[in-house]
């Protein structure tokens, strides 16, 4: 069985020299998306999120799959930009733009972060879904060893 096939939809044509979404590595889990600005965006720490565009628009068409949006490990760890959502998720049926929420969770006082048009400043990583029907109990069918245990319960 092959890999899927998703519809890809360009909505800036500058992906074209900055680089379609790939994968950079021959084993990377995710495809980097470019800021499809027309000037640099400055964020300045706390300061509200703002949403960039990825320049394109997805059809998965398949129930059984999503799309995660998450911020770059670099940027995350070395200049504290962030998802002003944490993670963003792409539904199969949604075929509208993808725009990615950025927040500088830098404290107040610290270092602005400025996107750059063309800069790789998110991945979208592809994951299985499962989407399970439910049966409305009144006692669930067994024990678990945890049972309804909660935050720190397990040590």
């Amino acid at each position: 069985m092959g890999n899927p096939v998703i519809e890809l939809k360009l909505l800036d044509e500058r992906l074209r020299q900055w680089g379609l979404p790939r994968y950079q590595t021959g084993l990377a889990a995710a495809v980097d998306l470019h800021a499809c600005l027309d000037e640099p965006l400055v964020l300045e720490p706390g300061a509200a999120p703002a949403l960039i565009s990825s320049g394109i628009a997805l059809h998965m068409a398949d129930s059984g799959m999503a799309a995660l949006v998450l911020p770059r490990s670099g940027l995350g760890h070395r200049k504290g930009l962030v998802l002003g959502n944490l993670v963003g998720l792409i539904d199969a049926d949604y075929t509208g733009p993808i725009l990615v929420s950025a927040w500088n969770r830098n404290p107040p006082g610290g270092e602005p972060i400025t996107v750059t048009p063309g800069e790789r400043f998110a991945q979208m990583v592809f994951v299985p879904i499962l989407r399970p029907d439910f049966a409305v109990v009144e006692e669930f069918s067994t024990d678990s060893t945890r049972g309804a245990g909660g935050f720190g319960s397990t040590g």
